[in-house]
């Protein structure tokens, strides 16, 4: 069950404290309702917590002080803890955050123009397998807590004075691409996601809060009953039988399946003209040949969507190739005179390790499968001179 659906009555009564950072504005109702004061407080809270950035219960001075000891006594406001900050040449900054159990997870800002972006993740590694991200490779752990996904954006919003009274607004998307596949941590990332949008936290447009997804199709036809926020698939090939290489989910859900269940949730959204984002990692002689584009233009036809071509990033444990530049080129100029936007995503962050497809975090790996890969890559390094040396992986 997630954190954020504890039942406060009973950790109330039990004496356990209840962290308030990833609490929805009707569960923060309930609980003070627990502490026999009004529902109205839960709105005072949330800006406290999500505009001002206060976890001290006594520096909330609009609370009285009955209510002040109350809180003291059975609640806190834990934001996970940011173990290292990373800053690139380029204005990349990306968060090594620290989650428990020996596991850190990895959170990135892109800054572009005036838009500033916000990669979040929502897993502790990932419980897919894609064979073209360093996620995948550190294995999987947990989900994380709706507490501990808000609490990325409360920390990169804090790391930039933004949670304060005029402070910047260095943060003005929200994407769901970190670690993890979030459908498969619905319900926080749902919570997560609502309070990013809320008025009195974030205030972030629902335009400006993306999920991407991988293809859950069951968690993907119940998300319009809960959120509209936009939607990103991350695709990566134009058939099926490259996805099944690059994505495994695509065996259980394969593409046909997938697109009619985006299509679903686009039909669903209230407002008109609402598109999805189709991700395409573009992986040298794999998926990035000129058939492929045609091929990717029938697929998507009669579909609304906008085309976003990711060029390979390397990590280690990977042989994958990054797509030359003629490659990507001709591939959007297919796309681009079918009469698709497509844009191509530049690589930022790359050396900090933070490029789209290199977040790996630290994972205690309850798979073992981040020590299959490692054996793998070192037999295949003491076979064969022609192998690419990689760094591997803590």
């Amino acid at each position: 069950m997630a954190e954020s659906n504890v039942d406060t009555a009973t950790a109330v009564a039990d004496n356990a404290k209840v962290n308030l950072m990833g609490m929805s504005q009707a569960r923060l109702e309930a609980f003070f309702e627990t502490l026999g004061e009004k529902k109205f407080r839960a709105v005072q809270v949330l800006k406290w917590i999500h505009q001002l950035g206060v976890t001290d219960f006594n520096e909330m001075t609009n609370l009285s002080k009955s209510l002040r000891e109350k809180l003291v006594a059975n609640a806190e406001v834990v934001a996970p803890e940011v173990i290292q900050q990373f800053d690139s040449k380029d204005g990349t900054r990306k968060f090594l955050i620290r989650v428990g159990g020996d596991n850190a997870i990895e959170t990135v800002y892109i800054p572009d123009g005036e838009r500033g972006t916000l990669c979040v993740s929502s897993q502790v590694g990932c419980s897919l397998d894609c064979s073209f991200c360093a996620t995948g490779k550190q294995g999987f752990n947990r989900d994380l807590t709706a507490a501990e996904i808000i609490g990325q954006v409360w920390q990169a919003a804090k790391s930039f004075g933004q949670l304060q009274a005029n402070g910047p607004r260095k943060i003005t998307n929200v994407v769901m691409m970190g670690m993890g596949e979030p459908l498969l941590n619905f319900d926080n990332v749902v919570d997560a996601m609502n309070l990013m949008m809320h008025d009195h936290c974030y205030g972030f447009s629902k335009r400006r809060v993306t999920l991407s997804t991988s293809g859950v199709v069951p968690a993907l036809d119940r998300l319009a009953a809960v959120t509209d926020v936009s939607l990103a698939i991350s695709l990566h090939a134009s058939n099926d039988e490259i996805r099944n290489q690059l994505v495994p989910i695509n065996k259980k859900y394969p593409i046909a399946m997938l697109l009619d269940s985006a299509q679903r949730y686009i039909e669903a959204m209230p407002d008109s003209h609402r598109k999805m984002t189709i991700e395409y990692t573009l992986i040298d002689k794999l998926n990035d040949r000129p058939e492929h584009a045609r091929e990717l233009v029938r697929l998507l036809d009669g579909i609304p969507v906008k085309i976003n071509l990711i060029p390979f990033n390397p990590f280690s444990l990977s042989n994958y190739k990054r797509v030359s530049e003629g490659a990507l080129r001709r591939f959007q100029t297919i796309l681009l005179d079918a009469g698709y936007t497509a844009t191509v995503r530049t690589t930022r962050g790359d050396d900090i390790d933070a490029a789209c497809g290199q977040l790996a975090g630290q994972v205690n790996d309850r798979t073992r499968r981040s020590e299959r890969y490692k054996l793998d890559t070192n037999a295949l390094l003491r076979s064969s001179d022609d192998t690419i040396p990689v760094r591997l992986v803590n």
